[in-house]
């Protein structure tokens, strides 16, 4: 009977996913401060309760929602030459398809919470790569942070500012701008 059990969804599951699904559209639309249980809960079309019982506060609704892998390239497998053109590349794929990373950076940019999000992800998830391929080990963590600000640099003016220019650049252009920039952060000799 529990091996049929297992097979079957539960519909706890499907609340679950229902609850994230609101969220990350709430926390996109509205920002943190500004996105509530009590909407979020009517776009699940759920008792705001429920929310409350899976997630216990606003704080680990955020969490859960947005819990981001990067899936950034093995860094065992990524040619340090071409570091900059294959996190450009992925990043702006990834941003392109996933507005889970709008709603974390507009949240991260004005909320303790958010910003606390993103900085694990960026010590979890980007510092690795940093370290396989930049020259000197000790100072992989801040060529990260400079990678970073031209990837969120990016994203913002291009997601969540929506600057003309910015949106109206083909991908392919943004990487041939970006991926030289990146990668001179990551694998160049350090500046005297």
């Amino acid at each position: 009977m529990n091996q049929s059990r297992s097979r079957t969804p539960r519909r706890s599951d499907a609340t679950r996913t229902a609850i994230l699904d609101a969220a990350r559209e709430r926390f996109a639309a509205d920002g943190y401060d500004r996105a509530t249980i009590r909407a979020i809960a009517r776009d699940a079309n759920i008792d705001p309760s429920m929310v409350m019982r899976y997630y216990g506060n606003k704080e680990g609704l955020f969490a859960a929602a947005v819990a981001i892998d990067l899936k950034l390239p093995d860094p065992a497998s990524l040619s340090p030459d071409r570091a900059g053109q294959a996190l450009v590349t992925h990043f702006l794929t990834m941003w392109e398809q996933n507005e889970v990373l709008t709603a974390l950076l507009r949240v991260g940019a004005t909320n303790e919470a958010g910003a606390e999000r993103m900085q694990g992800i960026f010590a979890d998830q980007l510092l690795p790569l940093a370290l396989r391929v930049c020259p000197d080990p000790e100072q992989a963590p801040a060529r990260a942070a400079l990678a970073s600000s031209q990837l969120l640099g990016l994203a913002l003016t291009r997601y969540v500012l929506r600057f003309p220019p910015a949106v109206t650049l083909a991908p392919e252009e943004i990487v041939a701008w970006l991926a030289p920039t990146v990668q001179r952060y990551l694998t160049a000799p350090h500046p005297a």
